[in-house]
């Protein structure tokens, strides 16, 4: 089948298809058993090794800790950047003048600035703040760090997303007399959220893995520095890493899969739904054959 992006494949791109397809697998397979090889060879893949990861007392001295701890300033910080992103690039769209250039300040400033530097500079600020234990200020400093940014990045998504929609829905929700908070919240918002799903979820996916910054530099305790002490004890760094690395994985791979089904749900949710009418005999009656649908668009 041809569309106009694409041009369907012949019978000798397919074969070549095929034959790149096998050749990077080959290689493939070819990397993991060197990598395999070289683990072996360093005695990276012994028994002792991985013994500590079935056992309980490490998981739940070190590593779910840190897990709970990663969820929780994961968790806080969607919470929180989710909502004042959606302001902010609400903002940016506004017709006032003094609405949308202070949010566009605010915006492009987070955004120009790395994450790791507004955690150090959070960090400070909370160190000089009164009232905040020293335990419980790492994970203030991570999240407020996350939320600067990332809320920064989400704000631009929305606008983008409410910007791609055409501009046909606002005029016509205009000329029926709505007025512009409505249009927004019941046209344009939710159109625009399906669109944006993809971009916000590989956002929430960044917030996973940016809390590894607040451990590294402010010795929060995170999955990864939580692995730092595990590993000083049972001398298991290498192994340590994959299951880390696997565990970072699992996690997103839930997030990215909730993400999809929730835009499955979405797009099933917003097609058109009516009442279904009687179909009319010759003579102007109701009958008893196939109903027509009346949908709303």
């Amino acid at each position: 089948m041809t569309s106009v992006l694409y041009d369907a494949p012949g019978p000798r791109a397919k074969r070549r298809n095929i034959l790149y397809t096998v050749g990077f697998l080959l290689l493939l397979v070819l990397l993991l058993w060197w990598m395999i090889g070289e683990l072996d060879d360093k005695g990276q893949l012994t028994s002792a090794k991985w013994h500590p990861f079935v056992v309980s007392t490490s998981w739940t001295t070190y590593l779910l800790p840190g897990l709970v701890n990663t969820l929780k300033a994961a968790g806080l910080s969607m919470v929180i950047a989710l909502p004042l992103g959606a302001v902010f690039g609400i903002a940016r769209l506004s017709d006032h003048k003094w609405v949308r250039v202070p949010a566009g300040v605010v915006v492009e400033f987070f955004r120009a600035i790395p994450v790791l530097m507004l955690m150090i500079f959070a960090n400070q600020l909370y160190v000089s703040a009164d009232g905040i234990s020293s335990d419980i200020r790492p994970l203030y400093a991570v999240v407020t760090g996350l939320v600067l940014y990332n809320a920064s990045v989400l704000a631009e998504i929305v606008r983008a997303g409410i910007l791609s929609l055409p501009k046909g829905q606002a005029e016509a929700a205009h000329a029926i007399g709505l007025r512009k908070t409505q249009v927004m919240t019941s046209i344009l918002l939710p159109q625009a959220i399906t669109a944006m799903l993809p971009a916000i979820v590989s956002q929430l996916v960044v917030v996973v893995k940016d809390t590894a910054l607040g451990g590294a530099v402010l010795g929060f305790g995170e999955l990864i520095n939580s692995r730092k002490t595990f590993a000083a004890n049972y001398a298991n760094v290498i192994p340590s890493f994959i299951v880390i690395a696997a565990i970072y994985i699992v996690l997103n791979l839930i997030l990215t899969t909730f993400a999809a089904w929730l835009e499955r749900r979405l797009r099933r949710g917003k097609k058109s739904t009516g009442a279904v009418l009687p179909a009319l005999d010759p003579a102007g009656g109701a009958g008893t054959g196939t109903g027509a649908s009346a949908g709303l668009v």
